[in-house]
């Protein structure tokens, strides 16, 4: 295997899941022996650093600039980046979560990682032309990488984006770091529970959660983790107590370390509109805790594969999601790693390394 420069932009490592995944593959990549850098547009990092991964500020997004953004200020400092970019040489330049400024760049192998799918983000059907709109003039003729194959679908088919090439590839992953997280010391609830691990927004659908595990008649409790704007959450409340829920639903809020509970769980459960490639789900079968998930767009579909499929329901179908709980909770499925190979590290950094 040839080794090759691989350079990723973003605008800088706070935040969620997508400046997650691109640290651990960055520094995975760098571990198969190939050279390595993460540029970042500003001095914000919450996540650990991997040690040995090299990480390179460039300053270009500063109170000024975002005071000033327009197009000039854009090309100023993507000719910054692409300063930074020519000095170092890479192979390949992927860039994550700062494509107003990067779509200036003109590398010959850069690619725009797409990590949501933007189709179902929308109800307004001006705000979601205007979105699909400016997909297509950020990545028309330009290389995509989309995080799961429901995304690449929807790019091509719903948005209508006409890229010089769309590739569809995994966030990849390997099992012990969650087994250790999981293993870390936590106060657990004493018995079965399901659980539910999501943003407290509407995108979320705990109504439609709420409104299935009341209908499917289950005793065993149900939690929901996460953490929300103040009404949403007590939307949720109202909803519980409405359903006559409250001796079996309790909301826990946010957890820092979520895995000793994932793993815990009877099975988790995702009910949302839309997702991109749902991280949840992935880290629940890595700790071989099944899951139950409606077919949202657009990764379900990929994660809940062979027999888990009974287990994957039309978001719609309130009343499916009522007894595929009720058959979860009367007969959890054993997970084993045919149900989660095609994310572990092995299965997918080979598409990075055939950019």
């Amino acid at each position: 295997m040839d080794h090759q420069r691989f350079a990723f932009v973003i605008k800088d490592l706070y935040g969620g899941g997508a400046e997650k995944s691109l640290l651990y593959t960055a520094d995975q990549l760098r571990q198969r022996g190939h050279a390595v850098i993460v540029f970042t547009l500003r001095e914000r990092i919450e996540h650990r650093v991997p040690e040995g991964l090299e990480i390179e500020n460039l300053e270009v997004v500063t109170p000024f600039t975002k005071v000033t953004t327009t197009v000039l200020t854009e090309k100023w400092q993507a000719h910054r980046i692409a300063r930074a970019l020519k000095a170092w040489r890479p192979d390949v330049v992927i860039s994550c979560a700062c494509d107003r400024i990067t779509r200036h760049l003109r590398h010959p192998n850069l690619y725009f990682w797409v990590k949501s799918d933007v189709t179902a983000k929308f109800s307004d059907p001006a705000k979601r032309e205007h979105a699909f709109a400016k997909v297509r003039h950020f990545y028309g003729g330009r290389r995509v990488i989309a995080v799961s194959q429901g995304v690449k679908d929807n790019l091509e088919q719903r948005v209508g984006l006409e890229a010089e090439r769309i590739l569809p590839i995994y966030n990849p992953y390997e099992r012990e770091p969650f087994v250790a997280m999981a293993d870390e010391p936590t106060k657990l609830p004493e018995g079965e529970f399901l659980l539910c691990v999501a943003a407290l927004e509407p995108r979320k659908r705990h109504d439609r959660l709420l409104r299935a595990y009341a209908a499917s008649g289950v005793t065993t409790p149900l939690l929901i983790m996460g953490k929300g704007r103040p009404e949403h959450e007590a939307a949720i409340r109202e909803q519980i107590e409405m359903l006559g829920l409250s001796d079996r639903v309790t909301l826990t809020g946010y957890h820092h370390n979520p895995y000793p509970f994932i793993r815990q769980a009877k099975a988790v459960i995702l009910t949302s509109d839309a997702e991109g490639l749902p991280r949840v789900l992935i880290e629940a079968l890595l700790l071989h805790t099944p899951v139950i998930s409606v077919d949202c767009p657009s990764g379900p579909r990929e994660i809940l594969t062979q027999e888990l499929t009974d287990f994957l329901v039309a978001p719609d179908d309130e009343q499916g999601l009522a007894d595929a709980i009720a058959r979860m909770d009367r007969a959890p499925v054993a997970i084993e790693e045919r149900h989660y190979r095609q994310f572990l590290k092995d299965s997918v950094l080979p598409h990075f390394e055939a950019l």
